[in-house]
Formats: C-alpha cells, sequence, structure tokens
C-alpha cells in the first residue's frame, strides 16, 4: 500500500488518516481501495461508482459522534431543573378539537392518573435477538419470528467470487457463520468486523419494521447517530369478551446515560407483556397501561443491576440505563394514552377538515416552569433550557410519575405514536396532518414509512421511530363523546 499524503482523509467519512493506515479507524473503510489491483473489485461507497465489478451499496454507520440529547438530571424543584435541549421548537398546548374528550384520567398536562402502587411488573422473559419481525395471535402470544437463512435478500447467499479468496479457501462457509456484507467471505467478529477486508457491518437494529394489521411501526437510525438506541413493540390481544385490543409502545433510549439501546429494548418489551397479560383479564386499558410503565420502569433499573464484565473497562462513573416511553391502546371503542418522558402520541381524525390534537405534555423544564407559575409560556420555551427532560425510566429517576389519559373518539382516525426524532420536524398537530398520507387508516405500515422518510428529509438528525394506530370509526348509535 502506498504511503497517504499529509493530512489525507478518510474518502468515506472524512476523518483524519495517519500514514501506513489500512482501514479507517473511524468507519472500517478499506484504505487500500484507493489503489486497489485491478483483479480486486471495490464496492460502492456513498455513492461513487464501483472501480470494478458492481457490487450493492451498503450504508456503513457514520463515525460515532458525541451526544448529549435527553440527558436526564435528577430533580428537586422546578427551579433547579437542568438537562440538555432535546431539538423541538415550542409544544403548541392546544385545547382537545371536536370529536376527541377525555375521560376519567389525567388530563392533557399530565397529572399521574393514579399513584398507587399496582400490579405485579418485571422484565420479559423474551430472549430473542433485537430487530426480528414477530407477530401477536388473538389470545396474546407474542413471537418473534426468525430470518429466512434462504431468503434472497440475504447477502450471505450472493455467489462467492473466487478472485476475492485466497488460494485453498473456496470451501463453504460453517453453517453458523455470519459473511461480511462487503467482501461476502470474510467472517465477522463479535466487534462486528470482517476479518478479512475489516469493514464495519450494520447493525440489525439500524431499520425495523413490523406490521400486524391494525398496527404497524417503523424505527431507523437516522442520518447523524451512529446506531439506533430506540425501540418499539406492537401488538394485539382478545379481551374478555372477544373484540380486540392494539397496543403499540415506543421508547427512546437516553443517549448520555449507560447502555441507552438495550434500556429501550428492555422497556418496549416489558410494557408489550405487561399489557398482553392484563388485558385479557379484563383490567380497564388504562389502569393496564399504568401498570405496564411501572413494568418498563423495572425493566430499566434491573439493568443497572447488572454487573460488568470483567473484560470491560469501566469508566469511574456511568449513568445507570435511561429511556423514555409512550404507549397507546385501542380497545373498545377507547383510545389510552401512557407516557414519561418526551415521546409523544398525537390524533389525526381520517377526515382531515377536523382538527388533530396531541394527546401528551412532556416531561420538560419549560412544561415544569409554566405549571409552577413560575414563567410565562412564551419565556419559558425561549429559554436554552426548554426541552430538558424531566422524566425518564431509570435507577437515576427521582421520581417516576407515569402519565395516562383515556379518550373516545367519535370518528374514525390514526394515533400517531413517535419519538422526538419524528416529532422535531413536525411538532404542531397540523404539521403531523399534513406529513402523514391520508390513507393511514388503511395503510399504516406504509404511513410510518412516510413519516420515517419525512423526518431524513428534514435532516434525520436523530433516531427517529414512529408507531401507527388506526381507530376504527364507532358502532352506529353508539353516540359522540
Amino acid at each position: 500500500m502506498h504511503q497517504l499524503a499529509a493530512g489525507a482523509t478518510c474518502p468515506s467519512c472524512e476523518e483524519p488518516l495517519e500514514s501506513g493506515d489500512r482501514f479507517c479507524g473511524a468507519c472500517g473503510y478499506d484504505l487500500s481501495a484507493l489503489t486497489a489491483p485491478e483483479d480486486h473489485p471495490t464496492i460502492a461507497m456513498n455513492g461513487a461508482e464501483p472501480a470494478q465489478s458492481p457490487a450493492p451499496s451498503v450504508d456503513w454507520p457514520t463515525a460515532p459522534e458525541v451526544d448529549s440529547s435527553d440527558t436526564p438530571v435528577p430533580v428537586h424543584l422546578p427551579t433547579d431543573l437542568r438537562g440538555i435541549e432535546s431539538g423541538g421548537r415550542a409544544p403548541s398546548r392546544d385545547v382537545l378539537p371536536q370529536g376527541l374528550q377525555g375521560l376519567g384520567g389525567a388530563p392533557i398536562g399530565g397529572v399521574p392518573a393514579s399513584q398507587e402502587p399496582s400490579g405485579q411488573s418485571g422484565p420479559p422473559g423474551s430472549s430473542a435477538r433485537p430487530g426480528a419481525a414477530g407477530s401477536a395471535s388473538a389470545d396474546g402470544d407474542y413471537t418473534l419470528a426468525a430470518p429466512d437463512p434462504a431468503g434472497d435478500d440475504d447477502p450471505g447467499n450472493a455467489p462467492t467470487d473466487p478472485r476475492t479468496v485466497p488460494p485453498g479457501e473456496l470451501s463453504a462457509p460453517e453453517a453458523d457463520t455470519k459473511r461480511c456484507v462487503a467482501c461476502r467471505t470474510g467472517r465477522v467478529d463479535q466487534d462486528g468486523y470482517c476479518e478479512h477486508c475489516g469493514h464495519a457491518q450494520p447493525r440489525e437494529r439500524d431499520h425495523m419494521e413490523q406490521e400486524l394489521g391494525a398496527v404497524a411501526a417503523v424505527s431507523d437510525r437516522g442520518l447523524r447517530h451512529h446506531r439506533n438506541e430506540d425501540a418499539f413493540a406492537v401488538s394485539s390481544t382478545a379481551l374478555p369478551d372477544g373484540s380486540l385490543a392494539v397496543v403499540a409502545v415506543v421508547c427512546d433510549g437516553v443517549s448520555s446515560a449507560t447502555r441507552p439501546d438495550e434500556a429501550s429494548l428492555a422497556a418496549s418489551r416489558a410494557a408489550n407483556e405487561s399489557l398482553l397479560e392484563s388485558l385479557p383479564r379484563g383490567a380497564h386499558p388504562q389502569q393496564a397501561m399504568h401498570e405496564a410503565i411501572i413494568a418498563a420502569s423495572d425493566a430499566v433499573n434491573s439493568l443497572a443491576e447488572e454487573q460488568t464484565s470483567p473484560q470491560e473497562h469501566a469508566p469511574h462513573h456511568q449513568n445507570a440505563p435511561a429511556c423514555t416511553l409512550v404507549g397507546a391502546i385501542v380497545a373498545g371503542g377507547l383510545l389510552v394514552v401512557g407516557w414519561v418522558g418526551d415521546s409523544r402520541a398525537y390524533w389525526v381524525p381520517a377526515d382531515r377538515t377536523a382538527p388533530a390534537a396531541r394527546l401528551t405534555e412532556d416531561d420538560s423544564w419549560a412544561a415544569q416552569m409554566v405549571a409552577a407559575g413560575l414563567m410565562s409560556e412564551a419565556e419559558a420555551y425561549a429559554d436554552e433550557r426548554a426541552h430538558a427532560i424531566t422524566g425518564w425510566l431509570g435507577a437515576d429517576a427521582y421520581e417516576l410519575e407515569p402519565h395516562t389519559a383515556s379518550f373516545k373518539p367519535d370518528r374514525p382516525g390514526v394515533v400517531v405514536v413517535c419519538t422526538d426524532g419524528l416529532w422535531n420536524y413536525a411538532e404542531a398537530a397540523e404539521e403531523m396532518a399534513e406529513a402523514i398520507p391520508a390513507d393511514a387508516g388503511e395503510r399504516p405500515l406504509r404511513s410510518a414509512q412516510v413519516l420515517v422518510g419525512h423526518a431524513l428529509d428534514g435532516g434525520g438528525h436523530d433516531n427517529v421511530t414512529v408507531a401507527v394506530l388506526p381507530f376504527p370509526a364507532p358502532p352506529q348509535g353508539a353516540g359522540s363523546a
């Protein structure tokens, strides 16, 4: 390999390189491709044409960046609240529109529906890998399906190019060996890098999609983060009267905390499992949501109790794993939402001439300043601390206050459940209604894909996760609420 010129940068991620480097230390780019022999084809990177034989373009993870969004800070008094900007504009505080009236639970301001301990909760027992497809049966059993090893989209099944394989290594690889998506011959080590060409492998959670007919969700790493720290769970189950209850849970890992991706995954699974256990027993959906948030909190707290591996070099201080949560249930003509943090739920009616509404209120510095009467809304949301979160799930949380609210729409529509990676680009309810397709009730997966694309087109500065949950038309003669 030739010596790199002084000041040379990686052609993939533009990170500075040193003389003698064979691979980029940030993204794993094979620097030998700069002077690749003619008998070794290179792959297209970031839109560049391949030097020889065409090969599939790979969306390599960008270099890790320092992200301080959503930093949880223990709080005591409103005047002492601190945090890190989470990126959104001042949330609108519109009153509920016609056709959507709150019932019996917390008002939109986010007052907890109940402070009483309820039910037993704990982390889910599933040990399935992240990102696997899944399905839910009518009795509440949630099954993760393993990917088809013979699928056409599996890059490991592509024919081997003998020009890239050293002599004597053309034998078939072991069945359980994961092969590199770039050279397609090298084995992938435990750190996610190819032992042959050195390329970093895409993570399974970089992009996830799931559809269960009555609900769909999509999660994407975004354009700026080096991993996806969001997670979701969608499912359905039968109520005691035989009717269907549909569930969507979305969690956003706190980036500055330890293992935020594990926190969001554990919380979404625990909340989903709790709902699938309590709803078929006849629990009121709002109470079931309250219990599910407590179960999710317990699951995240349990991560902080796990021992650090002796092989890992642990820093002197690590924040406990933490995440936000928002969930929605459609059951028996009711719409129930629950949340902790700044992930949100929106109501978008099928008749777009009717107004949309935001159903949640952020656990944020600005919201508490206004609620405490210490600042006007304009003053609070103009402050640089406006979007610092004041509520989250995790061992470092000062106090767990699950927020729940119950509604009874008198017309069909959809519920959009999302992280701030989406609502930063469609904050007002009117903007969310404009971004989602008009046929969202009939095509929830396509609508979730469109909303994720809306966030990516806007800049994709954060992980993006959204679930679209259709609300059917109320029965004739049920009356309006």
